[in-house]
């Protein structure tokens, strides 16, 4: 289980790297397998390029090598991308995530060619990220095979189209080697019951123990005990999601006393309704 990091802010809208360092100690003592940084629950495109340096310096610094760290790095201008995968620093990331280009709808040529160049430019693998519903604009598994058959450095895709037959198309025709990861914790436990690898969590922020066990569990082909622990999380799940990624997961981990409940325009908080829902939630989890 990869945890897809959130960025904790002061009222004040600043970063609180109290708080982060806070949360990355939970991760590290709670066993997670790696973490992911920058990626969609960062509210990356909030934050200022100074503010995203100092994020991956500042997890790197805290983290010290004790478990793998993923860059989160795309983007809809493949020229940007190319650049900043060339001029930064990435020796202390194992692996790059990189989402389809968002909001100019490229074909699949198109998203092929963006990732040829990405590939190409990466000093790292490189985790595809698939995510219609941000995106706009799906990669279909005959892409995602042609990407992994053409580049080596291409190593796996983190899947969230929610469509279950494509995804198992991929797993079906895949090499042995690349990994299909999801992207959707609600979809976790049977996808990995269909060959997917793990997962790239948003709820793994708030309960890294208990969700990376699920995985384990059901890694290991006891899927009675990982369904018990699904069960126990799929009132949660969609509660997360309902006001938006990740309203719901700093809203939890605030009840939890982690962090404020404080994200960046044009993101809120959750509703009051969800916030009672969470808390009710909670209270039966913990």
């Amino acid at each position: 289980m990869g945890v897809a990091l959130v960025t904790p802010f002061k009222s004040d809208k600043s970063i609180d790297f109290d708080a982060l360092a806070r949360l990355l100690e939970y991760q590290v003592q709670s066993g997670v397998d790696y973490m992911v940084v920058l990626g969609t629950t960062s509210e990356n495109p909030t934050l200022e390029p100074d503010e995203r340096e100092q994020i991956k310096r500042f997890v790197v610094e805290r983290v010290a090598g004790r478990v793998p760290l993923v860059l989160g790095c795309g983007g809809n201008n493949t020229a940007a991308v190319v650049r900043e995968l060339s001029d930064a620093d990435l020796s202390a990331y194992s692996a790059i995530l990189s989402v389809v280009p968002y909001y100019n709808k490229p074909s699949q040529e198109g998203i092929y060619r963006h990732y040829a160049a990405v590939a190409q430019a990466s000093p790292l693998p490189v985790i595809l990220y698939n995510v219609p519903g941000r995106t706009g604009v799906n990669m279909t598994a005959e892409t995602t095979l042609r990407l992994a058959a053409d580049f080596p450095n291409i190593v796996g895709i983190k899947e969230a189209s929610g469509n279950m037959v494509q995804v198992d198309d991929i797993i079906k025709h895949k090499s042995e080697d690349f990994m299909v990861i999801s992207g959707d914790d609600a979809v976790t436990f049977p996808l990995i019951t269909l060959g997917a690898v793990g997962v790239i969590s948003v709820i793994g922020n708030a309960f890294p123990r208990e969700f990376s066990r699920m995985v384990r569990l059901a890694l290991a082909g006891d899927y009675d005990n990982a369904r018990a622990i699904h069960h126990r999380f799929t009132d949660l799940f969609g509660l997360l999601f309902v006001d938006g990624n990740p309203a719901g997961v700093k809203c939890v981990l605030n009840a939890m006393g982690y962090i404020e409940n404080e994200l960046r325009l044009p993101l809120v908080p959750t509703r009051i309704t969800t916030h009672e829902k969470i808390r009710k939630v909670l209270e039966r989890l913990q």
